[in-house]
């Protein structure tokens, strides 16, 4: 039985209207670096290496310290091991650059743009590579602290079937979904990003999975 098939039918429903909203499907295109963003999903890290082969950037970025959600898994850090996964994926060592430091999405950006600052590296345009569902959420916080940087994003799957299919717990996905689509509309008041429209369809869809109780990746609100 495929993992998803446990997501009882109304919440199933209301995810998908959540996953098509933060993933942003960018067209693919040529940038001057990839910086994948640290997390649980080591397909970050593949993924990057697939678009590094593709040719879409000549530079990698790996951002990520450890988190409570992270540390069993990529205990040396986030970056450190989104590394190595490259490595062994042909990514060339002295085309890639670990940030070791960020502890969320916000200093992913800042200490990466600070990193190639100090490196003497100017960029102009980048690809952000993260979870699928994180790219509506990145993108906004880069517009905000990086306004000059000309940004797209890209995800390992466009399908939340397909995601799924690779995840051992398809409730926490759920709740990741919820918190996300929570931090899209309350982060931009507290400066961490830039707003972003939300359609009546995906607040009512967040409303109705909080209400069934996937409530654990919420942010706090004081």
């Amino acid at each position: 039985m495929p993992p998803h098939s446990t997501l009882p039918d109304p919440v199933r429903a209301d995810a998908e209207v959540l996953w098509r909203y933060l993933v942003l499907d960018h067209a693919p295109r040529r940038s001057d670096v990839g910086i994948g963003l640290g997390s649980h999903d080591l397909g970050v890290a593949e993924h990057t290496a697939t678009l590094y082969h593709a040719g879409r950037f000549p530079l990698v970025v790996f951002t990520g310290a450890t988190a409570p959600t992270t540390v069993r898994r990529f205990p040396r850090g986030e970056a450190v091991h989104y590394r190595e996964r490259a490595l062994e994926l042909g990514v060339p060592d002295d085309v890639m650059l670990v940030e070791p430091h960020a502890r969320n999405t916000g200093e992913n950006i800042t200490l990466t743009r600070d990193l190639l600052a100090q490196r003497g590296i100017a960029v102009h345009t980048a690809t952000l590579v993260c979870k699928p569902y994180q790219q509506r959420r990145a993108y906004a916080t880069c517009r905000k602290l990086w306004p000059e940087l000309d940004v797209r994003c890209s995800g390992s799957h466009t399908s939340l079937t397909d995601y799924l299919a690779t995840i051992d717990d398809p409730e926490r996905v759920v709740h990741m979904l919820v918190g996300e689509t929570q931090r899209v509309a309350l982060y931009p008041g507290r400066g961490f990003s830039i707003a972003q429209d939300m359609p009546q369809e995906v607040d009512l869809a967040c409303r109705r999975l909080i209400d069934a109780g996937y409530t654990a990746r919420l942010a706090r609100q004081d």
